[in-house]
């Protein structure tokens, strides 16, 4: 089993800046997609960011120009890097190990227990 666990979040101002981080227990991700999805009150968990096996980014239109998805070079290890922030960010960060970066099924479903991001305005 993959264990998944997201951290940096938090509390941040409109404008500002935020990294997530996304650590996998196994080194088998790194031949896996991965992503970032977010679940504001009351709407339902929607794709921000993904990352193919071979690290190409994809970004919710939402995301684009503002946010950068990378993965680190132990492939274990995804970020988040969210700049210009603005209140409609704000959620339940989730980190996903094996749906394809354009959030549909894939070789996995791997999920972490999520984490608050809070944009004040």
């Amino acid at each position: 089993q993959v264990q998944v666990v997201e951290s940096g979040g938090g509390l941040v101002q409109a404008g500002g800046r935020l990294t997530l981080s996304c650590d996998a227990s196994q080194s088998i991700v790194h031949v896996l997609p991965m992503g970032w999805y977010r679940q504001a009150p009351g709407k339902q968990r929607e794709l921000v960011a993904g990352i193919t096996s071979g690290d190409t980014p994809n970004y919710a239109e939402s995301a684009k120009g503002r946010f950068t998805i990378s993965r680190a070079n132990d492939k274990n290890t995804i970020y988040l890097e969210m700049s210009n922030l603005k209140p409609e960010d704000t959620g339940v960060y989730y980190c996903n190990v094996g749906r394809t970066a354009w959030g549909r099924s894939g070789p996995a479903d791997h999920w972490g227990q999520g984490i608050q991001v809070t944009v004040s305005s």
